[in-house]
């Protein structure tokens, strides 16, 4: 109901009226007021009318409407800003000088107040007036429309899950049983449940067999009465007292077999409540939830949570062809091979397929010909995420999704539809964009990159957002979304005006939206034609964002380096995410946009970065990719108040006569070279939590002051000698004040250092991970007997010479990821290693070390299996170049 987009004009509003008082002289009590205002605004919506939201056009247009109020505030706010700017270059040297009045700003605050905030916290309240008088009719409406249809026809591709679901049933314990059916919206859960309970073996073995659906707006009584009806049909149920209720449902259930499915299960709370009435001692007794949400699943598992599998490419077809066809038989040869496509490119989801298939019936039945069938078909492969967005089925289930979000995550969410179909989500980057957007509000002693991530693993756990890959400890890297939730996101945001992705119609040959539209919109998205865009000189006053994601990595022309990034063009512009494009120099217009809060830049031959982005004091994020292996910084990042985020593969060398003490916000400097590593920098930098350095490190070694980052967790360290015009060994090996007290994670690379100085590590009593690569530590021998490192989660270990390794039971006591790669000669792993491990990741290892992975696995195989536990997990590969086995 556009709440977040309020909370975050109230930052602003908040940090414009702590820190800008110059800049707002003669305006602070309009902005007051405003501030005020928004506040009323924010809590009634985020009140009552909160539980009455629906998608129906009055509150979609309120919520249009908010957004719209929203913009040109910041609008106005950012006008004075860029102005104020223009006069002397740099604004804290001229806010005496320029008050608001020459600006009128106090009267454009009040003109908004009266004409545009008012207004519309009269309509919202007028609007939820007549939502209450209609509650009653509205409830029915919306129970009918959100009941699940189940699909009793045309199933495909569940029968090996139904065997696996029937079996848990058959399996009599001691205690209750209850199986969850996870999944993603239109995956098929309430199907494959559905299958199990019609069942022939579960309906003869199940005398008592009750189905009951649980709405978003949950009632527990509603659900006991459905329950008990099954067992005592009885009209004198309903005048039940809740207590004699409850006892009247538990011992039914505690007296007889019976199978209970809880068909869409919304959340932990619901759950909680329902299993109040569960004997617990009725191992006879079963029950069988569908849930889209992991949380409920594994709170409420006795066994493992089955997580719905998609259909595969065959099964999927099979779909296609029945919903297009009625039988498997009938499509022909010609339309085979784009049907087959079609059927790959919904990834598996029933209900994509079933979508898809009867757009494909309206295009044959309208098609004169074959040919015309197989080019309309073609059409729709290229063009799949707007036939789904058109789609009101495929909005209506991701809806019920969607509005279980809460306020500060739906704007998270919508935003995913920014990325290219089955595109490859780096969580950083997502994060990054969702704190510069503002969708990311502060919670007390969280930072805001800990709340993201927190939004990143919610999204997952609703199946809304899909995990591609993870590191060794099981932390989402990467993530994509699925195309029916993306077209879901993208139709919302047309909604909302919250972005809107530029393309080239392909018949036409003119970009859609066209050119004209851009001074309307926000934030612009851009999977190709770029060049196209720019060439018709955009003129986009309010845009917000510029976001490119290419496949693969274009070159922009030289002349629309000026259009791009330009003050003339896109004068607001405070995100430009742009590693895809290539820039053929540093694009010199960008210090004047000085509301930028995220910039990546992609410059092959960049070595420096000029003294004027010091103005960019907004600018949380900067990301520099070039090919070069150091860069220069010439700006002064002690004067950017904002920053939190600085990284390039490059080393940076920063100058060292620089004054400024705003390096509090920094977090992230990666990479550093080591002649940058110098006590001035750690005293401002002094809330770093992650350093990368790369260069001779025996400069570093040579500093040893980096136990005064006290909140430093994260440290990457390179030998990378190829700064230096001749090879230099590393002559001053690593002492325990080299290291900040607090270290979490440690990587290694090329430092040549001998087994021996392990010690030094195993001092670092708070290290969890750490990470040896490529000859990180050399020679033959490693005795880790009196080494101990307490906390140690994860060991990783790449490309050294090690031969002979040896370790005592308590070395790694607390080891749980081991991951050995390229380590040839060494001759076995040590057994006591293996005592508490969750997963083993080995490469390319000899014969005998190969032997004591498999031990190992068989002894620790053993000990789980006997407490009804899973195994380590082992995965066997092939090395392509030695052919020999890794795990």
């Amino acid at each position: 109901m556009g709440e977040p987009a309020l909370a975050f004009l109230l930052d602003l509003v908040k940090e414009v009226m702590k820190d800008y008082k110059d800049v707002i002289s003669g305006a602070e009590n309009e902005f007051g007021q405003l501030n005020n205002e928004l506040r009323q605004l924010k809590a009634f919506l985020k009140g009552d009318v909160q539980r009455y939201y629906r998608e129906d056009s009055q509150l979609k247009e309120l919520e249009r409407q908010i957004r719209e109020v929203v913009y040109e505030v910041e609008d106005t706010i950012d006008a004075c800003l860029t102005r104020a700017i223009e006069v002397k270059g740099f604004p804290m040297s001229m806010f005496k000088y320029f008050g608001s009045t020459h600006y009128g700003l106090a009267k454009k605050v009040k003109s908004i107040r009266e004409n545009k905030v008012k207004p519309l916290f009269d309509q919202a309240k007028l609007n939820f007036a007549g939502m209450q008088i209609a509650d009653g009719v509205q409830d029915q409406r919306t129970k009918l429309k959100t009941e699940n249809p189940i699909r009793q026809h045309r199933v495909v591709g569940f029968n090996m899950q139904e065997e696996t679901i029937t079996g848990y049933l058959m399996t009599e314990k001691q205690s209750l049983e209850v199986i969850p059916i996870i999944g993603t919206p239109g995956q098929g859960k309430t199907t494959l449940a559905w299958k199990v309970y019609q069942n022939e073996i579960v309906c003869n073995n199940f005398p008592n067999r009750i189905w009951v659906y649980i709405s978003q707006k949950f009632n527990r009584r509603d659900v006991y009465l459905q329950i008990l009806q099954s067992f005592t049909p009885n009209k004198y149920n309903s005048k039940l007292d809740n207590f004699t209720l409850v006892e009247t449902v538990r011992l039914c259930l505690e007296k007889d077999k019976f199978l209970l499915v809880l068909d869409d299960v919304w959340s932990v709370d619901a759950w909680n409540e329902i299993k109040e009435i569960f004997p617990r001692n009725n191992g006879k007794g079963k029950v069988l939830i569908t849930s889209r949400d992991l949380k409920v699943g594994a709170h409420s598992a006795t066994v493992k949570p089955h997580e719905l599998k998609p259909l595969d490419e065959n099964e999927s077809w099979t779909l296609l062809q029945l919903e297009v066809f009625g039988n498997e038989e009938d499509c022909p040869n010609d339309l085979r091979g784009m049907g087959k496509y079609l059927a790959k490119k919904c990834d598996g989801v029933p209900l994509t397929i079933i979508v898809i298939g009867g757009v494909l019936v309206d295009q044959l039945a309208s098609s004169m010909s074959s040919m015309g069938a197989i080019k309309k078909w073609e059409t729709m492969a290229e063009n799949l995420s707007n036939a789904l967005e058109n789609e009101q089925r495929i909005r209506d289930v991701v809806a019920l999704s969607y509005e279980r979000l809460s306020n500060d995550l739906r704007d998270c969410f919508v935003y995913i539809g920014v990325f290219p179909e089955d595109y490859e989500i780096p969580v950083k980057l997502l994060s990054r964009l969702w704190i510069a957007e503002g969708f990311i509000h502060p919670k007390e002693g969280k930072s805001l990159e800990q709340i993201a991530e927190e939004n990143v693993d919610d999204l997952i756990c609703r199946n809304l957002l899909n995990v591609d890959k993870r590191n060794h400890m099981g932390g989402v890297k990467t993530c994509r979304v699925h195309d029916m939730i993306r077209a879901f996101c993208i139709s919302k945001s047309k909604d909302q005006n919250l972005f809107q992705q530029i393309k080239l119609n392909k018949q036409t040959g003119v970009l859609e939206p066209p050119v004209s539209e851009v001074k309307n919109l926000h934030r612009l998205c851009f999977q190709s034609d770029l060049s196209k865009f720019l060439s018709e000189n955009p003129n986009g006053p309010h845009v917000r964002s510029f976001l490119c994601f290419y496949k693969e990595s274009v070159e922009l022309e030289k002349e629309y380096l000026s259009v791009i990034l330009s003050e003339h063009f896109f004068p607001k512009l405070r995100i430009l995410e742009s590693k895809s494009v290539k820039f053929h120099q540093f694009p010199k217009k960008v210090p004047r946009l000085i509301h930028l809060r995220y910039l990546t830049l992609h410059v092959d031959t960049l070595d420096s970065l000029p003294k004027q982005i010091s103005q960019l004091w907004n600018l949380q994020a900067l990301v520099v990719e070039t090919k070069l292996r150091f860069i220069t910084m010439d700006a002064n990042i002690w004067k950017m108040i904002g920053l939190r985020h600085l990284n390039t593969k490059a080393a940076i060398k920063l100058k060292t006569d620089f004054e400024g003490e705003a390096g509090q916000n920094l977090q992230t400097l990666d990479r550093l070279s080591p002649e940058s590593c110098t006590e001035a920098v750690y005293k401002r930098a002094k809330n770093l939590k992650t350093l990368g350095i790369s260069g001779n490190l025996v400069k570093f070694f040579e500093n040893k002051n980096l136990n005064e980052l006290h909140h430093l967790e994260k440290l990457k360290l390179e030998n990378n000698l190829d700064f230096e015009p001749t090879s230099v060994d590393l002559l001053y090996p690593p002492q325990l004040n080299c290291f900040p007290p607090h270290l979490k994670r440690l990587t290694l690379k090329k430092t040549s250092l001998g087994w021996q100085h392990m010690s030094t590590l195993a001092m670092i009593r708070s290290l969890e991970v750490l990470k040896l690569k490529d000859n990180a530590f050399v020679g033959l021998s490693w005795n880790a007997s009196y080494h101990k490192f307490p906390n140690l989660q994860l060991l990783v270990i790449a490309n050294t010479d090690l031969v002979l390794w040896e370790a005592s039971p308590d070395s790694f006591s607390s080891l749980r990821f081991l991951v050995l790669k390229r380590c040839e000669g060494l001759i076995e792993i040590p057994e006591c290693v293996g005592k508490h491990l969750n997963k083993l990741d080995i490469e390319c290892l000899g014969k005998t070390a190969v032997e004591s992975a498999r031990k190992i696995s068989r002894e620790k195989d053993g000990k789980l299996q006997g407490k009804g536990k899973f195994a380590v997990p082992f995965v066997f590969k092939q090395c392509p170049v030695c052919e020999k086995l890794i795990i």
